[in-house]
């Protein structure tokens, strides 16, 4: 780490500084891909590095954590090879217990938990951003965790994660976060109560669309975050060297990256808002969104760079729409430097909540006017 002490840089400078300050031997100013997977013991037998075996231990894995750590304002994170790989091993490493969660929220996440009965668990879903629905699901003395997404993919519906904090707390529950879509550049869920923070880093955080990773972070290490850590080692899914890798090189240019990618997501909202042929915009940033109020209280600079559009021709000019664009790309996942569309419900599949006229943008680097005119021609194409 550089000198300056960290507490008292911006994002922008931690991102870009942290991981610049030299490799110690060779002064490379990019830090090297640490492969090794097993380590030198010391004539007493121990190991004064600190690191023993590969799966456990590897500096580039530990250089992408500490650089996560300082964005969140966490304690320690842990790296996981996807997202979905860091969720449940919190998951697991809980005791059998009540668990609430979103009734919207990343589906391929609510498909696993709605198997989490055979590991002992309850699931109640909820609607987070109604408080009041959130208290009454909260069974003081039985609830283990309340896991929040906001914003929620993909109808981006904001949670107050200090209320729910509250009440979470106060009835002896845990709460974790997942702000894969926020980032930590927009809200670092720690200072607004919440214990724990999940991220897919295969989105924003990489955000070049080349690595599958997640990511937990938490307040204050406990007896759970052991177990996690452990899980992680025993299962073996710590993230590999060179993912680890791409993963710090993909936050050296987070900040940046977010901010640009906000603008132009409110920028399209804006202007899409105003479409004939579009029923409605879902975006956080706009003032008559139902979440706009809180978001604008735990969003710092900017909304995000997603949102989804509702098309008045139905399922089918939606699906149409998709296929006629030419910047935008028809794929799945979000948070890349390339703009992404996606027809969610076709995607997710049975008993998906996703509207079925319903597109998911994804904003990446191009000019804004110029995805614009390019949703404007594919929507026209299709009417």
């Amino acid at each position: 780490m550089i000198d300056l002490p960290t507490t008292a840089m911006k994002p922008g400078t931690l991102t870009a500084s942290v991981l610049s300050e030299g490799e110690p031997i060779t002064r490379a100013l990019t830090p090297a891909i640490h492969v090794a997977m097993t380590y030198i013991r010391d004539a007493d037998n121990g190991y004064s590095s600190g690191n023993v075996y590969g799966r456990a231990d590897n500096t580039s894995v530990r250089q992408a954590e500490s650089l996560i750590s300082e964005l969140e304002g966490a304690a320690e994170s842990l790296v996981f090879g996807s997202g979905t790989a860091a969720a449940t091993a919190l998951f697991l490493s809980l005791e059998p217990t009540h668990i609430v969660a979103p009734q919207l929220m990343y589906w391929a996440l609510q498909s696993w938990l709605r198997q989490s009965p055979r590991f002992g668990h309850q699931i109640t879903f909820v609607d987070m951003s109604d408080l009041e629905a959130v208290k009454a699901a909260i069974r003081p003395g039985k609830t283990g965790l309340v896991w929040i997404e906001t914003p929620s993919n993909p109808l981006w519906t904001i949670t107050d994660i200090a209320a729910v904090a509250q009440s979470a707390h106060v009835a002896g529950a845990l709460v974790a976060a997942d702000s894969t879509a926020a980032t930590p550049i927009l809200t670092q869920p720690l200072a607004y109560g919440a214990d724990i923070v999940l991220h897919s880093a295969t989105k924003y955080l990489n955000g070049h669309s080349d690595v599958s990773a997640g990511v937990l972070a938490i307040a204050k290490p406990n007896e759970l975050w052991s177990r996690v850590r452990k899980m992680r080692e025993q299962n073996g899914s710590v993230l590999g060297p060179f993912e680890a890798w791409l993963l710090a090189r993909g936050l050296r240019t987070l900040d940046i990256r977010v901010k640009a990618q906000s603008r132009s997501a409110e920028v399209l909202a804006r202007r899409l808002a105003k479409h004939s042929a579009i029923s409605g915009v879902l975006y956080p940033g706009l003032v008559d969104s139902p979440g706009h109020r809180v978001a604008a209280s735990q969003m710092m600079g900017g909304f995000g760079g997603m949102l989804s559009i509702r098309l008045k021709g139905g399922p089918r000019v939606a699906i149409s729409t998709a296929a006629n664009v030419s910047i935008w790309r028809r794929a799945t996942s979000f948070g890349g430097i390339e703009s992404l569309i996606e027809h969610r419900s076709s995607m997710e599949g049975e008993g998906s909540l996703c509207p079925a006229d319903l597109l998911r943008l994804s904003v990446g680097l191009e000019d804004p006017d110029d995805l614009f005119n390019d949703l404007e021609r594919a929507i026209a194409r299709s009417a």
